[in-house]
């Protein structure tokens, strides 16, 4: 079965760091590139980060530069995305989602469902005091 699941989510204060994971089953990042995506109440899903394949190339929001970093683990099976300096802005509903057979060094930070086939349940981060 071919899935992404979330973890990691929590409560922070602002300034603190935290660290999501996102597992995959049935493929490896050698085959997908992954991106990670957060809704806040009220407002449109947006991208955060992505990372391609075999993790050859990273992106990430302008919001989150500087703080947020992507990586993949040395198995090709998880992604992290390690967050720190947070803000309550911050705060939302993280995703991660597959982009099977992307193409080799790319992948994108928009909210393209017909690229990014496969989402994750999501995990809750909020950031506050």
């Amino acid at each position: 079965q071919l899935q992404v699941v979330e973890s990691g989510g929590g409560l922070v204060e602002p300034g603190g760091s935290l660290r999501l994971s996102c597992e995959t089953s049935g493929f490896t990042l050698r085959s997908a590139a992954i991106g990670w995506f957060r809704q806040a109440p009220g407002k449109e899903r947006e991208g955060v980060s992505c990372i391609a394949r075999r993790g050859s190339s990273t992106k990430y929001a302008d919001s989150v530069k500087g703080r947020f970093t992507i990586s993949g683990d040395s198995a090709n099976t998880t992604v992290y995305l390690q967050m720190k300096s947070l803000k309550p802005e911050d705060t939302a509903i993280y995703y991660c989602a597959a982009e099977l057979w992307a193409s080799p060094g790319t992948c994108t930070i928009v909210v393209d469902k017909g690229r990014y086939a496969y989402w994750g349940q999501g995990t809750q981060v909020t950031v506050s005091s």
